[in-house]
């Protein structure tokens, strides 16, 4: 059998201040899903992403990426581990800092040691696959917010991870660049886990997605029973557009045109 992409058992964790962040969390993933992680602010959804690859750690429970646990005393597990999980964050200038676009997805395997054909084959894979190969000569900080976040994606892909952790994807993007990225997204070959309030998005992109909240993972299913069961997305202060309705959204997406 395959492993699964993402493992999560029994995960605790408490702040310094003694608040709890999570509070028993199970979770697996298979290898090529893609899932929604949806929940109100301060559920610990961002807790548990920074679980998944050693930025937090230090509470009871188990995390493996492929069979590979998160082991922070370990420093080679954990450069393999960060290799297998690449995060994208909310705003890519947190990504961004070299002089051009390829310098800046190159960076990450370089770090790591690739170097030659093979890094500029991984450079040139990476821009291809987000649609910004001519755009590798530019300055990040003068391209467009939704280019910047397409860069910032292909930095991550240059570490060709097994899971792409995907934090807001959809935030501050005009439609154009929504569509843009969903249409990457959903051409990638990796297992993407997708932290997101925009939950037509989450519909759009995510078969599957589960909500956490309070620290507890408190439901799991197809993202459109989810999103259409109303008691539930109202206990957890989850609200659609006004008008939205999930189940004809999806039939209509289905529907051959």
């Amino acid at each position: 059998m395959t492993e699964p992409a993402l493992s999560v058992t029994g995960l605790r964790f408490a702040y310094p201040d003694g608040r709890e962040a999570l509070r028993g969390v199970d979770l697996t993933l298979a290898q090529g899903e893609r899932v929604a992680l949806l929940g109100p602010n301060g559920a610990g959804k961002t807790t548990l992403v920074l679980h998944l690859n050693g930025i937090l750690h230090g509470g009871a429970g188990r995390v493996e990426i492929s069979g590979l646990a998160v082991t922070p005393s370990d420093r080679a597990a954990i450069a393999e581990i960060r290799r297998r999980v690449g995060i994208v964050f909310q705003d890519p200038d947190d990504q961004l800092f070299m002089p051009t676009v390829a310098e800046d997805v190159a960076f990450g395997p370089a770090n790591l040691g690739v170097r030659g054909t093979e890094l500029a084959d991984r450079v040139d894979e990476a821009l291809s696959a987000v649609g910004m190969s001519a755009h590798r000569d530019q300055i990040p900080h003068h391209l467009s917010f939704g280019q910047r976040r397409r860069v910032a994606v292909a930095t991550v892909l240059a570490m060709r991870p097994e899971i792409l952790v995907l934090d807001e994807p959809s935030s501050n993007l005009d439609p154009a660049s929504r569509r843009e990225l969903a249409e990457i997204l959903e051409s990638l070959p990796v297992t993407v886990l997708m932290v997101t309030h925009d939950l037509p998005y989450a519909l759009e992109l995510c078969p599957r997605a589960v909500i956490l909240d309070e620290g507890r993972l408190v439901a799991d299913g197809p993202t459109v029973d989810l999103l259409a069961n109303r008691s539930l997305m109202s206990a957890h202060r989850l609200e659609l557009p006004f008008g939205f309705d999930p189940v004809a959204a999806l039939t209509s997406r289905r529907r051959p045109t």
